[in-house]
């Protein structure tokens, strides 16, 4: 489908290696490298960098 080319599911595993995960869509065409987002890990208990993993 249409849907899931343009803006596929993809998962941001935290950076702080407590393996927490955020799960958002993203637009392939405006933003084809690996996200990065500053996001909060509850586990950590702190904001960290999340980033993409396919």
């Amino acid at each position: 489908m249409a849907r899931t080319e343009v803006r596929p599911i993809i998962k941001l595993r935290s950076t702080a290696g407590t393996g927490y995960t955020y799960v958002t869509r993203k637009n392939r065409r405006s933003d084809p490298d690996r996200m990065v987002l500053r996001k909060f890990d509850p586990i950590a208990r702190k904001h960290v960098a999340f980033r993409e993993e396919r």
